[in-house]
């Protein structure tokens, strides 16, 4: 069995002045101070409004917590100097995407040609979870049964419910815009790791895409490392909480690999099935409920979780991740980023404040809580 379960968490936020909340262009001079502090973690986004951070590979949930901490609060000192502050949310709450210019690189002028007008809806940021996987047959093996879980990482982290000043309905908007891109959604399951390789291999030979990183499946093989890299999450304000759907990814593939150490698998279900929780976790979050295709009924989250924190926790265990995924079943309870964005935007319009302010100045407390 695999023993090492190497973690590394990708963030994009958007930047917004403090005095107006609305969006804000990152300033050359932020980028550059951030750069300097964390060589290869800090980068621009698409858009001239977002900063992306990395952390480097760890091997605890403890020492990613202590890199993640330093750039959040490295991105958020330097904003300051500029008036601005991040915030850690999949949708700006009242900004409207086609005042939006995005960064002018090759990488993204590309993109912006290859895409059209789709490329510019994509006023949106994401979390990337990568777990090492260093066999690549594992790789393809851990997929499929992996996707089964899919859709609980999006319930359990949805934070995008507005859109142009609209509450949408969703609890994740951010992945309606996102399902527009090509090659998006649930990953294929493959049979093998020549199978991926051949069907990936298609498109590049044919020269439609350079390579796999323009595939941009909820979950993916990573073309710049040996892991499996989880990219269906929301991205989260609070910190702890970006840990705690961290962990869970590390103890899922954990617990994968025990089962395969005894010749036992999870079960693959098909993915039209799959596909109709990702739809549930995408409109409701935690608060409607998932189907347990096993027990042939809907489940609410907070039973869900229960059951998962049952069945990995002889991983947490081993991996030290006990309390963080204690977390999971508080968010199951009490409502992720969405809820409290709802009801932060209800409080201030009955107040008579302006909601879509309210809303910003909440995500910059909630971004520096845990800092």
């Amino acid at each position: 069995m695999q023993q090492d379960f190497t973690l590394g968490i990708e963030e994009e936020y958007l930047l917004v002045d403090k005095d107006s909340c609305a969006l804000a262009t990152a300033p050359e001079a932020l980028m550059t101070a951030c750069q300097a502090e964390f060589e290869g973690q800090v980068s621009p986004e698409f858009l001239q409004c977002q900063i992306e951070v990395g952390t480097r590979s760890h091997t605890t949930i403890a020492s990613a917590r202590d890199d993640l901490k330093r750039l959040r609060a490295c991105v958020s000192m330097h904003a300051a100097q500029h008036n601005l502050a991040p915030i850690a949310v999949s949708c700006h709450p009242f900004a409207n995407w086609k005042d939006q210019p995005h960064t002018r690189k090759d990488r993204y002028d590309a993109l912006q040609h290859a895409l059209g007008g789709v490329a510019r809806r994509m006023l949106i940021c994401g979390m990337h979870v990568h777990i090492g996987v260093a066999d690549q047959a594992l790789r393809a093996d851990l997929m499929p049964q992996l996707s089964y879980f899919l859709p609980h990482l999006l319930a359990l982290s949805t934070s995008s419910p507005f859109w142009n000043g609209e509450d949408t309905g969703l609890a994740s908007y951010r992945l309606t815009v996102f399902d527009n891109l090509p090659r998006t959604g649930l990953p294929p399951r493959f049979d093998s790791w020549s199978e991926y390789e051949r069907t990936t291999g298609t498109l590049i030979e044919m020269g439609v895409i350079e390579d796999t990183t323009k595939i941009w499946w909820d979950l993916r093989p990573s073309h710049r490392f040996p892991t499996l890299e989880t990219r269906i999450m929301d991205v989260q304000p609070r910190l702890e909480h970006t840990l705690a759907l961290a962990a869970l990814n590390q103890a899922l593939l954990r617990m994968f690999c025990r089962l395969k150490s005894r010749n036992l698998r999870w079960r693959t279900y098909d993915r039209f099935l799959i596909g109709e929780n990702r739809w549930r976790a995408q409109r409701y979050g935690v608060s409607e409920g998932m189907i347990d295709f096993g027990d042939r009924s809907i489940k609410p989250m907070t039973l869900l979780v229960d059951e998962l924190m049952g069945m990995l926790a002889e991983d947490a265990e081993a991996l030290g991740t006990l309390g963080d995924l204690a977390r999971l079943r508080r968010i199951a309870e009490g409502g992720t980023s969405a809820t409290r964005q709802r009801r932060v935007h209800a409080e201030a319009s009955a107040r008579g404040d302006d909601p879509g302010q309210a809303v910003v100045k909440h995500l910059i407390e909630e971004f520096h809580a845990d800092l």
